[in-house]
């Protein structure tokens, strides 16, 4: 693959016009220090380049600009337009967001524009043009940065002008009142729409069941899924109007905005094809575990259709958001640095370079601290990744991650999922998908994250797919599934999948929906269980045999399900009505297997389930302690990049037999031997 860059970028957020002038390059002497050669710069500085409707002043950005390319620095040049102007709210009081309870905000906080604002489109393609057009071929410009954080710290907005557009919208979809009645199951309590007029957004005093921070059910589940594809083109066209802006000068350029992982309000499969490259803020939650990171790379790597992404931000230090804010431990940043890149990051860069002295952020971390010396230990830290990063990064950047494992993610069922009254309140769509991802992580298999709707042609790629809690079916995928499973795949789904269609209705007829025949089992019930409620399950002599005794447990909910061809893996125990019923299933189907997971299974459940299944389609694993991950690029001369990452603060001890010998480019070429013991936090890399 083609890198991204003709160097590796290391670098990030820095926001001088928080700062006298004469700080300036004195941070940038101190950064050169650190081998950082990049800057990301007007993020959020749309006031000072716009401080009235017609009058546009571009003198300080200027000064910051040639200072950048007086110390040789590479730019992200963003286009400041991810929060608005005070005086723009306030003589355009209709460009801010309403919530979800109806109240329009004030002017404030950031990413809070209308996205159906005519007014916000035309100001800030405006302002993002006039940006390009003046810094157009500026030497060291990298990428453009449009926006910032789409979605994040907003919400959805439900003002009239959006409900407007909603209307809008409704009627090129469905054409008529009768086919959108049919697609929402209107009828149910008599909310049959007999005018376009009455349709009103999922509001919190109407349909709405939430909060404007996670709007996350509704009275008719058809009217917030179709709001929330709704919302996400409008936040979408949003981009795209500043990415038009700018192409029409500058037509080479890459053009990127930066994502968010498992973001749930955004859905990213349908921005990657409107990026030239995806980058994304890696800000791991308290105690996350390492694979669940790591899911959260390829995720974006998948956006990205498997091109190498930017790690756009992270913190180099403790982040700010939390009750309590725990500092990285040494060696930890370094390691989540590497992961990234492990995971197909050609750049590694942070929120922040220098640490602000006021606003809501002035403790989350930063390359400079408010010491402003090189002497702290993040400052040192960070030295010493960017030396590392400078002699080696550069001969991984382009090299690709190669998968034979691939894990579905979608938006559309994550929405519907966590947006059922009913079974249960308990479900969080990304941890489910964790639990699945994590089983391979962990034994060193690479992973893709692919949409649901991935054509036959491209699941035949990989020998095992899973698709955890899929609950909406779109037109076509069952077909491409079985055509799949048909052909020689394996496929792995389970408990809430194929119950819904597109428009939020269930598939009549039994659970599993479409899947039905493919997983050969009919789950007639599903039993839900309270917090801290677990059912056993009990793996028989196949699992046993691939993972040895296993005491394995299931929670959240249970199906209870009745045989159609499948065989038993598991089944439930307990003393419920249904224990020896099965638990998880196995159905031949063609050349391939389709297995069905009742329960969402506890981490020896999993391992006991997908030890087998690896085993059976040939893919070489390793067993790693928790914490460890082993991953691979692959150069197109041939070289095979691997990283052996400890992202824990204990030692770890791991078997590498096929690393034995090799040279650790981060230790002077230290040779390994096939039993190694990892310090905390420590990072190898190998190239063979």
């Amino acid at each position: 693959m083609t890198p991204l860059f003709d160097t590796f970028l290391f670098g990030g957020d820095w926001n001088p016009e928080q700062w006298p002038e004469e700080t300036w390059e004195r941070d940038l002497d101190m950064l050169e220090d650190a081998h950082i050669n990049e800057a990301t710069i007007n993020v959020f500085s749309w006031t000072l380049l716009q401080p009235g409707e017609e009058t546009y002043d571009f003198t300080m950005l200027d000064k910051i600009v040639a200072l950048l390319v007086k110390h040789h620095f590479n730019i992200v040049f963003a286009t400041g337009t991810a929060a608005l102007p005070a005086w723009m709210v306030r003589e355009h009081p209709e460009i801010i967001r309403t919530t979800f309870e109806g109240q329009r905000h004030v002017f404030g906080g950031r990413h809070n524009f209308c996205p159906n604002s005519a007014y916000f489109r035309a100001v800030a393609g405006k302002l993002a043009g006039k940006i390009a057009e003046r810094y157009a071929g500026t030497e060291g410009l990298k990428a453009w940065h449009i926006g910032n954080e789409y979605g994040g710290g907003g919400g959805l907005c439900y003002c009239e002008t959006c409900a407007e557009a909603f209307r809008t919208w409704l009627k090129a979809k469905y054409g008529t009142l009768e086919a959108l009645n049919k697609a929402w199951c209107a009828n149910f309590w008599s909310h049959t729409i007999v005018d376009w007029a009455d349709i009103v957004p999922p509001v919190g005093y109407g349909d709405g069941i939430g909060s404007d921070w996670d709007p996350r059910k509704c009275v008719i589940s058809g009217l917030l899924i179709d709001y929330r594809r709704f919302q996400n083109e409008s936040q979408l066209a949003c981009f795209t109007n500043e990415r038009d802006a700018v192409r029409r000068f500058d037509a080479i350029t890459p053009i990127t905005t930066n994502l968010m992982g498992t973001f749930k309000d955004l859905d990213y499969f349908t921005w990657g094809p409107e990026m030239d490259v995806i980058s994304w803020d890696n800000y791991p939650g308290m105690g996350m575990p390492a694979s669940r990171v790591a899911l959260n790379h390829d995720l974006m790597r998948g956006v990205g259709g498997g091109k190498p992404f930017m790690l756009m931000e992270q913190t180099p230090n403790q982040q700010n958001w939390f009750p309590y804010c725990k500092v990285k431990r040494p060696g930890e940043v370094a390691a989540l640095s590497w992961q990234a890149v492990a995971h197909g990051a050609d750049t590694v860069q942070f929120f922040q370079m220098r640490q602000s002295l006021g606003g809501c952020e002035r403790f989350h971390g930063a390359v400079i601290a408010h010491d402003g010396t090189e002497e702290s230990r993040v400052f040192r830290e960070t030295s010493a990744l960017g030396e590392a990063l400078e002699n080696i990064a550069p001969q991984i950047m382009g090299s690709e991650v190669r998968a034979h494992v691939a894990v579905m993610f979608d938006w559309e069922s994550y929405w519907s999922l966590e947006g059922c009254v009913g079974p249960i309140a308990g479900f969080s769509y990304p941890d489910e998908v964790h639990r699945f991802y994590r089983a391979f992580n962990r034994r060193g298999l690479a992973v893709d994250i692919i949409p649901s709707t991935t054509p036959a042609a491209e699941l035949a790629r990989y020998a095992i797919v899973a698709a955890p809690t899929l609950i909406m079916v779109k037109p076509g995928v069952a077909e491409a599934v079985e055509s799949y499973v048909r052909d020689g795949g394996r496929f792995i789904t389970g408990y809430m999948s194929g119950i819904h269609d597109e428009h939020d209705l269930v598939i009549p007829g039994g659970y599993p929906g479409p899947f039905r025949a493919l997983v050969g089992v009919r789950a007639e019930e599903i039993d839900a269980m309270a917090p801290g409620e677990t059912i056993p399950v009990s793996f028989g002599a196949e699992a046993a045999a691939a993972a040895g005794a296993v005491e394995a447990s299931g929670e959240i909910v249970a199906s209870i399900m009745h045989l159609e061809g499948a065989r038993a893996l598991a089944t439930y125990g307990g003393s419920e009505f249904y224990a020896g019923t099965p638990a998880v299933t196995v159905n031949t189907f063609g050349k391939g297997e389709a297995y069905y997971v009742g329960t969402p299974l506890s981490e020896p459940g999993m391992d006991a389930l997908v030890q087998p299944i690896v085993d059976a389609a040939g893919l070489a694993s390793i067993s790693t302690p928790d914490g460890v991950e082993v991953a691979e690029r692959y150069a197109d001369d041939g070289r095979v990049f691997t990283f052996v990452i400890n992202l824990t603060d204990r030692e770890q001890q791991v078997a590498l037999p096929a690393l034995s010998g090799a040279a650790d480019l981060l230790a002077h070429d230290a040779v390994l031997e096939s039993d190694c013991t990892l310090a905390p936090y420590q990072v190898i890399v190998t190239a063979r």
